[in-house]
């Protein structure tokens, strides 16, 4: 079940037909997922994979930007999109330490696609949030046939949520967490334009907790933590992906980027020192920026551009923030009961139990 399905419709913006980040055109997304034992230990992760413009964008780059609300985390290529303002590569998403191996095995599957690598280099994107407590993290078991798998299976449409792909280990606000998303559509006068979000919700205290609101986490304080004998409730982070199709410049995408916060915020989140909270946002508004293939004498010296004018970026910044609530609702909400190597339950928050308890606060449906 979705927010949407339960009748929790957050924030007053209309999402695209999937409430997906696919909705932005050209958006793909895939996963490779883990889950198996070994040595009796249990491996449950994976790697989540999106690409922007159909796998295109080494010949067609966006426009990037990110943010970092709290850095207790790690990502690769962040400081090019900084100096660039350019997303080459696709993005990935695993656990804390696989990030160095999903790194290398994008470079590698990028050779495999490139003609003359000499005139080329490859910078990928990948970010972490973690799951040690569900998984064997220390035993690296992300290989890079697993990233392959992600790449090779990303496409439009609908988007698996939950415990899946670098999502199948995490924890969201003590309960089950992983890959969520959602989207918002603006009106024609505001642009049409979409907003897509995806998250690897992996942080949050259940106290913290609120849904449209609603201090819902205080009512579901009977149900154990999985912190109570290993860990400190709030632990882990959060990754979260913006894309729009709006013709953003790279330092309108960091802004874009910041108004993650704003959704994390409103469901109570992003106050924890060990939270990793790493924001990344892309536009493919403009479609006429040259190939990122570095050395060729034939580009132009400039390139035509357009820009959303700030006077009515807004809308903008109000869809990122409802797509990314929404987004980790709708992670929580896909997450079943997990058992540690320990025998302690990582409970999945059933859509029943959450729509009492909002009860309880005085939501309503029909409000």
């Amino acid at each position: 079940m979705r927010a949407r399905q339960l009748g929790i419709t957050l924030g007053l913006g209309t999402p695209g037909e999937l409430n997906a980040i696919t909705d932005v055109p050209g958006v793909r997304v895939g996963h490779s997922t883990l889950k198996t034992r070994v040595d009796g230990k249990h491996v449950r992760t994976g790697v989540t994979v999106v690409q922007p413009r159909a796998g295109e964008a080494r010949q067609q780059p966006c426009f990037a930007g990110y943010h970092v609300l709290n850095g207790n985390g790690d990502a690769t290529g962040l400081e090019w999109i900084s100096e660039a303002g350019l997303l080459t590569s696709p993005l990935a998403i695993t656990n804390t330490h696989s990030i160095g191996i999903v790194r290398d095995a994008l470079i590698a599957l990028e050779r495999e696609r490139l003609a003359d690598p000499a005139v080329y280099w490859c910078m990928p994107v990948v970010m972490e949030t973690y799951d040690g407590l569900l998984n064997d993290i220390w035993g690296q078991h992300v290989k890079p046939d697993h990233v392959r798998q992600a790449l090779e299976s990303a496409e439009g449409g609908p988007v698996q949520e939950g415990a899946v792909g670098g999502g199948t280990g995490m924890i969201c606000h003590e309960f089950k967490g992983g890959i969520g998303t959602a989207s918002r559509r603006l009106t024609t006068e505001q642009g049409g334009w979409t907003v897509g979000v995806l998250v690897q919700a992996n942080h949050g205290k259940r106290q913290e907790l609120r849904v449209d609101g609603y201090p819902v986490g205080r009512r579901l304080m009977d149900i154990p933590s999985p912190f109570a004998e290993r860990g400190t409730p709030g632990m882990g982070s959060i990754v979260v992906i913006i894309a729009t199709d709006a013709p953003l410049l790279p330092h309108q995408c960091k802004r874009l980027a910041q108004r993650a916060s704003i959704g994390i915020a409103r469901t109570g989140g992003g106050t924890e020192d060990s939270s990793g909270d790493l924001f990344l946002a892309f536009a493919t508004g403009n479609t006429a920026l040259p190939p990122a293939d570095y050395g060729r004498k034939d580009l132009p010296l400039s390139t035509e551009l357009q820009m959303v004018n700030n006077d009515h970026i807004s809308p903008l910044f109000s869809a990122a923030a409802e797509a990314v609530e929404e987004a980790i609702i709708n992670a929580v909400l896909a997450g079943e009961d997990m058992l540690t190597d320990d025998g302690v339950t990582v409970p999945g928050l059933k859509a029943e139990t959450l729509l009492e308890a909002l009860r309880t606060t005085g939501w309503s449906v029909s409000r």
